[in-house]
């Protein structure tokens, strides 16, 4: 990684769009470092992108405005939103998706704020994590970014009326978008779909297509029973085939009535193989006609909308490497991450290469190796500076880099 002598272009540009949301030049400074530290600095928490910059102020500055400094962070994150309206690639759209997921971050110290140890199913071992309700908005185009965060805290913690359920938070996270005019289908998985979440969509009148557990109970043929034990009782001609991708899957759809759910509702049972008793998921949706690949598309967008930016942001760009304790600070670290995932995201899929990437990017680690690549050339730079204008001396030059 290049030691940092100046700042990318993108985050010259990001600093221009919310510069006057900061009080002084130092505060839009640090916020250039910090931006700048989460694309290329090879170690996230605040000592490692401090340790990056060759000009910088002392390590507690940068600290203290991630911490301390009073500046807001809502505020800066209605404007990364406004500014990615800019882009027809980025622009909310009636067609595109707008993905609730909860996500762990994990973290290596005990003592942060709202931490706690969580069971974290793709390694299969509990982690000290942040556990958040995200909403996460999916363009046609494919460009997925998040949009808000909202952090679990624990009950023992929180102050009379402050600590929310996942079920209230999905419910926040839609009104939200409703507040916004934001359009688009929800798309969520069980950890969600209870029937206070699916009522409160339908007097809301947004769309939705949940997830459901197997084990579900519902009423089919006047019987309670699960999800899975009406799966069995499906013959296999009643199975009709639906691509997803480049995988053909078998589904029934029909309208079963779920207990305490006060409106009619959609439930398509999918199987790998149509010869299979045991169906392999689940779906249900308000939406009573329509065609079952695109119920089917919609879901698979919580997983574009929510993974891949977990994935990106935990791999490039250190979204579970801020270690301060402050929860003030690891919300600013969450909103600053996504900051910088929607300045690269929009530097991908150009209709031209950009002048400091010198080549069509297309992944979120592509764009972070180009900025590497334009902090180098500036390094070079100021080296040759250093040397010819300035009259440095080779032992000067390699104090201040080391």
């Amino acid at each position: 990684m290049p030691t940092i002598v100046d700042f990318p272009t993108i985050v010259k540009d990001a600093v221009d769009i919310c510069g006057d949301l900061f009080a002084n030049e130092p505060e839009r400074r640090h916020c250039a470092e910090y931006l700048t530290g989460l694309m290329v600095a090879a170690k996230k928490p605040v000592s490692g992108i401090h340790g990056a910059l060759v000009v910088t102020t002392d390590q507690a500055c940068l600290n203290r405005w991630l911490n301390e400094v009073t500046w807001d962070v809502q505020a800066l994150n209605d404007r990364r939103l406004a500014w990615l309206q800019g882009d027809p690639k980025t622009r909310y759209s009636p067609r595109g998706v707008i993905a609730i997921d909860n996500t762990l971050v994990d973290h290596a110290g005990k003592l942060i704020e709202d931490v706690g140890w969580f069971w974290d199913h793709a390694h299969e071992r509990y982690v000290i994590a942040h556990d958040s309700l995200s909403s996460n908005d999916v363009c046609p185009s494919g460009a997925p970014y998040p949009m808000a965060w909202r952090r679990f805290k624990k009950q023992d913690v929180c102050q009379k009326g402050e600590c929310t359920d996942p079920t209230a938070l999905c419910m926040e996270r839609s009104d939200d978008a409703s507040t916004r005019d934001i359009p688009g289908d929800f798309p969520f998985d069980s950890y969600c779909t209870s029937a206070r979440v699916l009522n409160h969509m339908q007097h809301t009148t947004r769309a939705y297509v949940g997830e459901l557990k197997l084990n579900r109970k519902l009423v089919y043929d006047g019987r309670e029973q699960s999800l899975q034990a009406v799966a069995r009782q499906i013959p296999w001609q009643a199975k009709k085939p639906v691509r997803v991708g480049n995988r053909r899957y078998w589904y029934c759809s029909k309208q079963m009535r779920i207990p305490d759910v006060t409106h009619p509702r959609r439930i398509v049972l999918l199987w790998k193989e149509r010869d299979h008793a045991e169906a392999s998921n689940a779906l249900v949706s308000k939406r009573l006609l329509g065609e079952v690949s695109r119920m089917v598309l919609v879901y698979r967008h919580r997983w574009t909308g929510t993974e891949t930016f977990h994935r990106d942001g935990k791999q490039e760009l250190g979204l579970g490497d801020g270690q301060v304790r402050n929860g003030e600070g690891q919300t600013r670290h969450v909103y600053l991450v996504s900051a910088a995932y929607s300045l690269l995201m929009r530097s991908l899929h150009q209709t031209r290469p950009q002048d400091w990437a010198r080549t069509m990017l297309t992944t979120i680690g592509e764009a972070c190796r180009a900025i590497k690549g334009e902090l180098l050339g500036q390094l070079v730079d100021w080296i040759i500076d250093k040397l010819t204008d300035d009259h440095w001396s080779v032992p000067q030059i390699k104090a201040v880099l080391a």
